[in-house]
């Protein structure tokens, strides 16, 4: 599978407006944001791209700021060699250290989670994945079964893996972050993570003491309702890929028509992430 590199530059633009709309990259199908100095650079499937899409969304925002762009062709053999020129490790909460395969072991962390993206989203060094593992690092995760829903790498369930958790199921829709997700299992010792590929309708018919669920607003208003379904008594979701205003409002209504309960959230620029409880 090929990926499209796309640089963007940018002059004029505010923090929470290159928040904003990596958020609407995100919904069509870009991946992977990586900061720079003038702007980000963001990796989206070739079968997934429309450039008349892309030129559209910007010129939305042409009063805002100025912004431009370049695109290239990544090869799959390209990826890692990406991958290892702009990723650095990352500690959340001085307990647990997120590394690569090339970095080097950190062993006086008490958690050590090792990533290998294969093009997979979800690192940790975005806002959304960080405030999640912050979540999980502070929840009774101990022998918990777990479903990790838009799973990405993996990261989320491998950290629970790594608290206690009894069982974990891991959905993706895209087949590399299936593939990924399974390798980076084996890469951290977790057997009892299951991978599967799909969307909803493929959520095993179990009871989850946790979801957790990084998606973005509008699938998490679509999958609420199978949550419900699979979530048990008193069990904990925490979502995120969302913004304040109007997305929690927004999220926290459609929970409470399944008895789902809104506890808490924390915000990161323009990001939040929320935990909800099942009554």
């Amino acid at each position: 599978m090929q990926y499209i590199k796309a640089v963007f530059k940018f002059e004029g633009i505010e923090d929470y407006q290159q928040d904003l709309l990596i958020g609407d990259l995100a919904d069509l199908g870009f991946d992977t944001f990586e900061d720079d100095e003038s702007g980000f650079t963001a990796f989206v499937m070739k079968d997934k791209f429309n450039e008349s899409d892309l030129k559209e969304l910007l010129a939305n925002y042409a009063e805002d700021f100025q912004a431009s762009y370049t695109l290239e062709d990544v090869a799959d053999e390209n990826w890692n060699a990406e991958w290892e020129k702009n990723f650095s490790p990352l500690i959340i909460d001085d307990v647990c250290y997120v590394r690569a395969t090339f970095h080097e072991p950190q062993p006086s962390y008490p958690y050590e989670i090792v990533i290998d993206p294969k093009m997979a989203f979800g690192t940790g060094h975005h806002q959304t994945t960080t405030m999640v593992m912050q979540y999980i690092l502070a929840a009774d995760i101990k022998d918990k079964e777990v479903l990790d829903m838009g799973c990405g790498t993996g990261i989320l369930a491998i950290l629970a893996a790594k608290l206690g958790a009894k069982s974990l199921v891991a959905i993706d829709y895209d087949d590399i972050c299936y593939e990924s997700t399974i390798e980076n299992a084996a890469l951290n010792n977790v057997s009892n993570l299951i991978a599967l590929c799909g969307s909803k309708e493929i959520i095993p018919n179990d009871q989850y003491d946790i979801i957790l669920a990084n998606i973005n607003r509008n699938i998490l208003l679509d999958q609420i309702s199978r949550y419900s379904e699979v979530l048990k008594p008193a069990g904990k979701i925490f979502f995120s890929g969302f913004y304040l205003d109007p997305d929690l409002g927004m999220i926290t209504a459609e929970c409470a028509k399944y008895g789902i309960r809104y506890v808490d959230h924390k915000q990161n620029g323009d990001w939040v992430a929320a935990q909800f409880e099942k009554k």
